[in-house]
């Protein structure tokens, strides 16, 4: 479900925020082949999330470079590079 646009750094704060809103990423699910999530892992997010995330602000910081150019539909680039851990 959704479009799965934005690759993020998992934090603390925002596994919390996601589980909060039904979507629970940090509890393995071995029959589906998902380890569960924690801080410091990477994982592709779906848009509308991180955008909510951000508008809640629990958004995790992105890598830019591996963010689909897609988002750019969603949110603007100016919150995206302040948001990026590989800001140049």
């Amino acid at each position: 479900m959704g479009l799965h646009l934005v690759c993020a750094e998992m934090s603390e704060a925002f596994l919390e925020f996601s589980a909060s809103r039904g979507n629970d990423l940090s509890t393995p699910h071995p029959e589906a082949h998902f380890p569960g999530l924690k801080a410091g892992d990477h994982w592709c997010l779906c848009v509308q999330r991180w955008k909510e995330a951000y508008e809640s602000g629990y958004a995790p910081l992105i890598d830019l470079e591996a963010t689909h150019i897609s988002t750019l539909e969603f949110v603007d680039l100016e919150v995206l590079k302040d948001h990026a851990f590989n800001k140049e």
